[in-house]
């Protein structure tokens, strides 16, 4: 099972955490309420809430800290000038709640991320940074509270779109600051995400430093939904200010998701062209190949195609922007379905053989293949040619296992 997470309203850690509570069964989620409530006793206080943003239904985590919801509790903090945590003090905080072990180590991680996102836009040492005592609470109920989501749903893989931010500015504690707040822009660092007319932040700090903790890729939706789970803001715009989370299959060992990067260059030579094809092989292509194009001016060209696992993608695409003289590349995502390999090896004549076994999932079609260099080798040896050579080969293979 795989999530993907719609941030077309932004994210938010309290509206991550009632979609991830909606994909839960009625048992979890009595349980997660009951362990939440018993976590941070006088502090922190969680219910979830049946809600509606332009007619559709979802859940709405009211956040209590210190008695009062999350963005009261924030306005009393500013105002009245609550004590501080430091940064060890959160983990220390952390590491002292009755969860397991690996819920505790991904929240520390997540609050890492956002320490030192702190620390960088305050131009300071993470240990130096404190955190207003609300602001720390509510952080961490929504980050624990996200983490302790998913560790009932273990999802395979999760993904999420690219985020949209809001636009205008933003009231905090050190003035009126654009959107995204200085934090959430440096979270965002590496991320995609878009503003639009909505002026407000609808894009938290927690929310992205949860995302970049999490989504192994940000990218537009494909895939097969199982269900869904809808978690709703606080603000009503004329969008439904909703997070939603699409709990799709994941997906078959023969089945994935690959980058194809492509480019039209017509000004560089073919000693330079294999030279960029090894670098691109050698940081983990799966294909690098070039087609004959005729391009403007009358001119012959070269279209390069890279075939890339997707997670890899803004790396080749830096590594052809920096090899190559093209100025742009075009990339599309597509569904792949291949046959599942594995190799098998015998002894020929002292030659050890290896052979590969192609299979494909529900069929009953299998292919064998000589590997090139073994076949290659032996022909070599016996003075004969290549196709002889691996056709003999894949006999003795076929004798063996008869």
């Amino acid at each position: 099972m795989n999530l993907y997470i719609e941030c077309k309203m932004g994210i938010a850690g309290d509206m991550l955490m009632g979609a991830l509570y909606e994909l839960l069964s009625p048992a979890q989620q009595n349980a997660f309420l009951e362990t939440m409530n018993q976590l941070f006793p006088g502090d922190i206080r969680v219910e979830a809430q049946a809600d509606q943003k332009c007619g559709i239904p979802g859940t709405h985590m009211h956040v209590f800290v210190l008695g009062h919801e999350e963005h009261e509790a924030k306005a009393l903090d500013h105002h009245n000038h609550h004590a501080h945590y430091s940064y060890s003090d959160i983990l220390h905080h952390i590491s002292r709640l009755s969860l397991p072990e690996s819920v505790k180590k991904d929240a520390k991680e997540i609050y890492h991320i956002l320490g030192e996102a702190e620390a960088r836009v305050h131009q300071a040492e993470l240990d130096n940074i404190h955190f207003h005592e609300v602001g720390s609470l509510d952080a961490i109920a929504d980050i624990v509270g996200c983490v302790l989501a998913l560790d009932y749903l273990k999802p395979d893989e999760i993904y999420a779109s690219p985020i949209h931010v809001g636009n205008g500015t933003v009231h905090c504690a050190h003035g009126i600051l654009p959107v995204p707040a200085p934090a959430t822009a440096e979270l965002l660092k590496g991320i995609p995400y878009y503003t639009g007319t909505i002026n407000t932040e609808l894009c938290t700090p927690t929310g992205a430093a949860i995302l970049k903790f999490y989504a192994k890729d940000f990218v537009n939706f494909s895939g097969i939904v199982e269900q869904i789970g809808i978690g709703t803001g606080t603000k009503n715009f004329h969008s439904a200010n909703i997070v939603r989370v699409l709990q799709t299959q994941s997906q078959s060992a023969d089945r994935d998701t690959i980058t194809d990067i492509s480019c039209n260059l017509d000004d560089m030579t073919g000693e330079a062209l294999g030279h960029v094809m090894e670098i691109l092989f050698n940081a983990g292509a799966k294909d690098v190949f070039y087609v004959p194009v005729q391009m403007k001016k009358n001119r012959p060209g070269i279209l390069l195609h890279v075939i890339c696992d997707s997670i890899d993608r803004d790396h080749m695409i830096q590594l052809i922007l920096t090899h190559t003289t093209t100025r742009g590349v075009r990339y599309i995502n597509m569904e792949r379905t291949k046959m599942q390999s594995t190799f098998e090896q015998i002894v020929v004549d002292g030659h050890t053989i290896h052979i590969k076994i192609s299979k494909l999932a529900g069929s009953e079609h299998v292919m064998r293949k000589v590997e090139y260099e073994d076949a290659h080798q032996y022909a070599i040896a016996h003075h004969i040619s290549y196709p002889e050579a691996a056709e003999f080969l894949l006999k003795q293979y076929e004798q063996l296992h008869d």
